[in-house]
């Protein structure tokens, strides 16, 4: 008789629905590999993965067996080849335009606000996509221009997740957003929230309105749509 866990392996609280239940082992077995990580022995991934030693070790000789994970001399493992090839395919097909622009286009159509994607560059932030509201009175700020980085909503979120010290970076942390009325523009809210690739920080989503159209949930709107594209990216969003 097979023995059972007395607690539920990551892949099990996690199955796909209609999946293969070995395959979601193998697969939580890479997930278990995080940032910081260069090898993993064998009781680092079954704890991780709350699976026997004995599960994972089959699962493993097949993931090495396919240049998933390769075995080290002192028997860790770390990742194999084959996560750098698809790694290199991935990185040739993939624009991040083409995650960006639809999530502005979402907020635009939901809000009826102007939506925003700021990167840093050195002391300042570059406005890299943009979506204009469908309103005359709104800001014009338009993609490629160059703004202050210690002025405005994005401004503010790139400070913060770059280690900016001071009350207002620490609580911007801590809520993983920041509302902000006139404090580049009199009269110009600014609602913004960080999105994070597999490699950290790499921009600001941002709503820009007059503050005399604010609305309750326009914050958590803003949020919500910087993790889904986080998610998407591969990047771990803070807890908010």
């Amino acid at each position: 008789m097979v023995k059972r866990a007395m607690t539920a392996s990551v892949a099990e609280d996690d199955a796909a629905p209609g999946g293969v239940a070995a395959v979601d082992r193998a697969l939580s077995l890479l997930a278990a590999f995080q940032p910081g990580d260069r090898a993993l022995s064998l009781a680092e991934l079954a704890s991780r993965t709350r699976l026997y030693k004995s599960t994972a070790l089959r699962l493993l000789a097949s993931l090495e067996h396919a240049r998933w994970v390769i075995r080290q001399p002192d028997g860790a493992y770390a990742l194999g080849p084959e996560v750098a090839r698809l790694h290199r395919l991935f990185s040739a097909s993939f624009s991040l335009e083409s995650a960006v622009r639809p999530v502005l286009q979402a907020l635009v159509d939901r809000t009826q606000e102007s939506a925003a994607f700021h990167v840093r560059r050195g002391e300042e932030r570059i406005c890299l996509y943009r979506v204009d509201s469908p309103q005359l009175l709104r800001d014009h700020v338009q993609a490629g221009d160059v703004l202050p980085l210690d002025r405005g909503a994005g401004g503010r979120i790139l400070k913060a997740f770059s280690g900016a010290r001071g009350k207002l970076y620490e609580q911007i942390r801590r809520d993983a957003l920041v509302v902000l009325d006139g404090d580049r523009v009199p009269g110009l809210m600014g609602i913004s929230a960080p999105v994070f690739d597999g490699t950290g920080l790499i921009g600001a989503l941002t709503l820009t309105l007059p503050s005399v159209r604010e609305k309750p949930g326009f914050a958590n709107i803003v949020r919500q749509a910087a993790q889904a594209l986080t998610d998407q990216l591969g990047g771990t969003f803070p807890v908010g």
